[in-house]
């Protein structure tokens, strides 16, 4: 339809869909969907959610390459895999061509011997590929492959890959792999209560970290390491684990996403159900993106866009896997929050200072607290001390019931959600005190208490005991940490309020521009300013009245039916930067100017040997804010959209917001409001505010474009974009195109 290379639907995937227990789907940019529910660019609108529960509680588990023989590695997994399988009530099967039992369990010769279909296989072999169609033939559901060697490895092992993966699409069955390892097959704590962590990783070291959060008292409910994803991948794992009733949190190390759209969709869906997504994602730096690569053999994308795309849907991103621990145990089993107004308790003024300082940088609200509230801490704090946030109470009492009373009286201030008490460093018996007065009143409140334990050593009681023992006060080692996970639970409750999927509203259908569009484009080559221009107007956006002449006779004739002052301009296909080689010439007024310029025009473009289409004869606009609106395309996303502030200077600001579409109306405001120009919109210096309104029906409008002309359109600048003042509109001055 769209002129487009997005593939074919196929009715072997279909198939394997069905047999997993999923809606009847199709593959557009492998990633399934729903048969019809696709976007004007051909990509899917809504996530498939895989029935993973015989996965991660299989009835039944082959275990294929079994083995107890002393010193061998796959014994020690297979005794793993036996401890496993007895806690889940999982009946083991051991597989192996020789052997007649494993640990005193009969085995099978093959999986084609297996005497009943079972759940789950794990294929404990170098070459998993001559098993995979054994495994479909048995009926088998799920299969983890172990092995390495693959697209982390370069060219040939990609090839592997692809080979194993096009076996997996055949067969039915859905795998796990392969480079991967033991994780989804650890020892859980099953004495921990309240709503869990689940964790994906593409590196299982990396998992570490968040899963020994058992050891303080946070539930962990699933572990999916997802190593090379040749089929099940990060996006498979976030649906599923954003529609289980004990997941609180998700948390996430990811190194490259197999496909960009699935790893949004599948956080849409995380948005759409309020579980929030907290993701450690590599990339960040060329080193960081090519190691990567290395090890999962995956797309790291543009981190810009990634970073982008993740706060698009609601996925707080964390640098460090310290971050990554606090910031999901905290969201998992925090309550919704009642108010924003965060209020810091300290037993000395200068923390209180320095903790409020860096809350406040970071964007926290502390709420001056009223006259009447600070009267009321007052009985118990003496009044030389400030108590209007942060609440200085110069030590907490210790000897009676005063200091309950004032972190009761704090937490009932109804400007107050958050109350966090930094304590540097252990000073019993007050320390102890304060740790208790903090527990019980977080017992008896939906407030949030967060507690900030500085001590290097972490073995006083009152931190491993009395702190951690409590599941309602969130107990942090860092100032920087409890500042970034206590902004992340703020936000994301505020997100999870507003939120409205753009997929719902995704245009389906072309529109009517489509059709024009399309007659102007140029396969592989860059359209003129004049042809990109003409493309604009298809979808409705302003230009300037011109005609494009190639005489200067008909060159005054234009300036005539524009209207002086004129604007000239070379027109050319190659041409990117008119300004610096002289080529535009503004502010003409009279046929004499318009003749001469003509000639001055095509002499430089001679000596420039720069190929014309002619010369643009341009009503020339009134001042405005220069923008710049651009759409450029992701190996990971597609089509992406930029907006920014725009110029002869636009390189050297660098001052752009992206997003990926789908994105509506609240979105494409959000971009402005990331831009530090934001202010040259709301009027400077006596200028005028400017028609943001217009500017924003621009960025929609281009994005409908990048969408429609997916495939076709591979990169539009606008700049610059004049956005004119309030109620008068914006004009694209310039334009420049390329087509794929």
């Amino acid at each position: 339809m769209l002129g487009s290379t997005h593939g074919t639907f196929t009715t072997d995937l279909r198939a394997r869909v069905v047999a997993c227990g999923e809606t009847p789907r199709d593959t557009v940019h492998g990633v399934t969907a729903v048969a019809g529910d696709l976007d004007v660019s051909g990509r899917p609108l809504y996530a498939p959610v895989p029935d993973l529960d015989r996965f991660f509680r299989p009835e039944s588990v082959a275990v294929v390459g079994a083995s107890d023989a002393e010193g061998r590695p796959n014994t020690g997994i297979t005794r793993q895999l036996l401890a496993w399988a007895e806690r889940v009530g999982a009946r083991l099967v051991p597989v192996h061509p020789t052997r007649t039992s494993v640990f005193g369990i009969d085995c099978v010769p093959s999986v084609g011997a297996l005497a009943e279909p079972v759940d789950l296989a794990v294929l404990l072999v170098a070459d998993p590929l001559p098993v995979i169609e054994e495994l479909a033939g048995a009926k088998v559901r799920f299969a983890v492959a172990f092995a390495s060697g693959f697209a982390e490895t370069g060219e040939a092992g990609a090839a592997a890959q692809e080979r194993l993966a096009a076996a997996v699409r055949r067969s039915g069955l859905r795998l796990l792999g392969p480079n991967t390892n033991l994780n989804a097959f650890e020892r859980f704590r099953d004495d921990l209560e309240g709503p869990a962590v689940a964790l994906i990783t593409q590196s299982g070291h990396q998992g570490r970290p968040v899963f020994t959060l058992q050891e303080l008292g946070v539930r962990l409910s699933h572990w999916a390491p997802t190593g090379n994803e040749a089929d099940l991948e990060t996006a498979d794992f976030l649906s599923y684990f954003a529609g289980r009733p004990e997941v609180g949190a998700i948390a996430c190390y990811v190194e490259g996403l197999k496909d960009g759209r699935s790893f949004l969709l599948a956080a849409d869906r995380a948005a759409r159900q309020g579980v929030p997504v907290v993701a450690v994602k590599v990339g960040r730096t060329e080193t960081g993106a090519r190691t990567a690569a290395s090890h999962t053999g995956k797309l790291t994308g543009a981190d810009r866009v990634v970073d982008a795309a993740m706060r698009q849907y609601g996925v707080i991103r964390v640098d460090g896997l310290d971050q990554l621990q606090d910031t999901s145990a905290l969201l998992a089993r925090a309550r919704r929050p009642l108010a924003e107004g965060v209020v810091v308790y300290s037993i000395s003024g200068g923390t209180g200072a320095h903790f409020a300082d860096l809350a406040t940088a970071a964007g926290l609200e502390l709420p001056t607290l009223g006259r009447a509230k600070q009267d009321e801490l007052h009985q118990w704090i003496p009044e030389y001390l400030n108590v209007a946030n942060p609440v200085d109470n110069g030590g907490h009492p210790v000897g009676d019931w005063r200091g309950r009373k004032i972190i009761d009286a704090i937490l009932a201030d109804p400007s107050v959600g958050v109350l966090i008490c930094p304590i540097t460093g252990p000073f019993p018996p007050m320390s102890d005190k304060l740790a208790q007065d903090l527990v019980d009143a977080a017992e008896a409140t939906d407030k949030l208490v967060c507690v900030v334990w500085g001590s290097p050593v972490g073995t006083e009681a009152a931190y491993r005991e009395t702190l951690l023992g409590s599941s309602r006060v969130a107990t942090f080692r860092t100032f920087a940490n409890c500042i970034g996970a206590v902004k992340a639970y703020l936000d994301h409750h505020r997100f999870t309020a507003a939120y409205r999927s753009p997929f719902d509203e995704a245009p389906r259908t072309p529109s009517p521009s489509l059709r024009k569009a399309q007659a102007l484009l140029r396969p592989g080559r860059r359209l003129s300013e004049h042809a990109a221009k003409q493309l604009l107007r298809a979808y409705g956006i302003r230009v300037p009245r011109e005609q494009l002449v190639t005489s200067a006779a008909a060159a005054v004739r234009a300036a005539g039916l524009v209207g002086y002052p004129v604007v000239m301009k070379a027109s050319g296909a190659q041409l990117a930067h008119k300004t610096e080689l002289g080529l535009v010439k503004v502010g003409l007024t009279s046929a004499s100017q318009v003749r001469d310029t003509y000639r001055e025009l095509t002499d430089i473009a001679r000596y420039e040997s720069v190929d014309l289409d002619g010369i643009l004869v341009c009503q020339m606009v009134g001042r405005g804010v220069e923008m710049v609106v651009g759409v450029t395309h992701d190996e990971l996303f597609g089509p992406t959209v930029t907006v920014g502030i725009g110029g002869v200077l636009v390189e050297v600001l660098n001052d752009t917001a992206v997003r990926v579409p789908p994105f509506g109306e609240r979105e494409a405001r959000s971009m402005l409001g990331e831009l530090r120009g934001r202010a040259l919109l709301d009027g400077v210096r006596g200028a005028p505010p400017a028609d943001v309104d217009a500017l924003v029906e621009v960025v929609l409008r281009v994005q409908r474009m990048a969408l429609e002309l997916d495939g076709d359109l591979a990169e539009l600048d606008i700049n610059p974009l004049m956005v004119l003042p309030r109620g008068q509109g914006a004009v694209a001055l310039d334009a420049l195109a390329a087509c794929r």
